[in-house]
């Protein structure tokens, strides 16, 4: 029988104390942010900084999953990487489909409150995304930390962008693509997790020992 928790074992724990006091940062940053970006989304109608809060909320709750299963058995990891995954996909679905009833009834959203917002959450994640780098070559759990992160930081300066094109065209239009922008770039990155994860749970096929060792730490 497979063991799937030798690639693990091999290497030691990956509950690493730099793993989770980053983990908990990314946290901290995603739920603060999330506060304060979906009440200035609503209060500011647009649907881009709605679609921004909702992803730091599903990015919250897959750190708070990561912290949880740090250290153990790597089958248990894919799992918590496979939900991670699929909650990102259906995050990007919901804000795909905001976007589309945006276009039939939305109004022109506040431009300078989308660029407060967004420059200030994107200065935010570049931090993080700065931080998480070191790990974005780890498991599917640790890629998907890494890949959530990047993505932050890109929905940002598309927010940043659209606050722009709200102000200089006086439109709902820019606001309205950028989210759904945001909600593919959620699709595809949720798929990406669940493939390498779907990788890592089948026997036989469990990425070399060398994928999952900690930076700075040399094969065992």
């Amino acid at each position: 029988m497979a063991c799937t928790s030798c690639a693990s074992d091999k290497v030691g724990t990956l509950n690493d104390p730099k793993w989770r006091r980053a983990l908990w940062i990314a946290l901290a940053n995603n739920g603060g942010m999330f506060a304060v970006e979906i009440v200035a989304g609503i209060t500011g109608g647009s649907k881009a900084l709605q679609a921004d809060a909702l992803d730091f909320f599903g990015d919250a709750a897959n750190y708070a999953i990561s912290l949880g299963v740090a250290g153990m058995a790597i089958a248990w990891r894919a799992r918590a990487a496979m939900l991670k995954g699929a909650t990102l996909a259906l995050l990007g679905l919901y804000v795909l489909l905001a976007a589309g009833w945006g276009a039939l009834h939305g109004a022109v959203p506040h431009a300078e409150v989308m660029g407060v917002v967004g420059v200030a959450a994107l200065i935010a994640n570049v931090l993080v995304a700065v931080m998480l780098y070191r790990f974005r070559s780890g498991d599917a759990n640790m890629r998907s930390v890494w890949i959530c992160s990047r993505n932050d930081a890109i929905g940002n300066i598309a927010v940043v962008l659209a606050a722009g094109g709200v102000f200089g065209l006086n439109s709902a239009w820019p606001d309205l693509v950028v989210a759904a922008l945001m909600a593919v770039l959620g699709l595809s990155g949720g798929f990406q997790i669940m493939r390498q994860a779907r990788t890592e749970l089948r026997p036989g096929l469990m990425p070399a020992p060398s994928n999952y060792r900690l930076p700075g730490h040399g094969n065992r």
